[in-house]
């Protein structure tokens, strides 16, 4: 468990920065966008494995 969360942050890390990259350097605006796709797709994939894995009362 916790090493999926690792590997989750990892991602979340480097989508930000090619985000970051992209918007600098105006000839890849595309990679910026694709950057914030990629980790709001992270973001909600590991916000649904949480829910999923917590115990149902």
């Amino acid at each position: 468990m916790r090493n999926m969360w690792t590997v989750l942050l990892i991602l979340l890390v480097a989508w930000v920065v090619l985000s970051i990259v992209g918007f600098v350097f105006d000839g890849l605006m595309w990679l910026g966008i694709i950057g914030i796709v990629l980790f709001v797709g992270t973001l909600i994939f590991g916000i649904l494995r949480r829910r999923a894995r917590r115990p149902k009362p």
